[in-house]
């Protein structure tokens, strides 16, 4: 597996629809590239953003960064970022994979 990291920042004004937009631009990646296993959406304390992907492969997931532009939900989803702060790739060497339960029970730590 591997995951893709990438980290940018939003239009003023447009945090709200990122996130609203979010389910149908993941809907039409994962229909155009299967190989999408999970995907996370984080704020950093600084304001910049890091969307998280799990990929079955890092080729895969390189091939969806060099193609993603061409599903127009996504295309239109970036429209909605401001600044690129870059894309990476790393392999996963070791995982330990919450169950569902787990991440619904969890309660949040201060």
């Amino acid at each position: 597996m591997a995951m893709e990291f990438a980290r940018f920042t939003v239009r003023e004004g447009a945090e709200a629809k990122l996130v609203a937009d979010r389910p149908a631009m993941l809907a039409a990646l994962r229909s155009r590239f299967p190989a999408c296993l999970a995907a996370y959406l984080t704020r950093e304390d600084d304001g910049w953003w890091v969307d998280v992907v799990l990929w079955r492969t890092r080729a895969e997931a390189e091939e969806a960064a060099r193609l993603i532009t061409t599903v127009p939900e996504c295309a239109a989803w970036f429209g909605h970022i401001a600044e690129s702060g870059g894309l990476r790739h790393a392999e996963v060497l070791d995982a330990w994979p919450a169950r569902q339960a787990q991440i619904n029970n969890a309660q949040p730590t201060r």
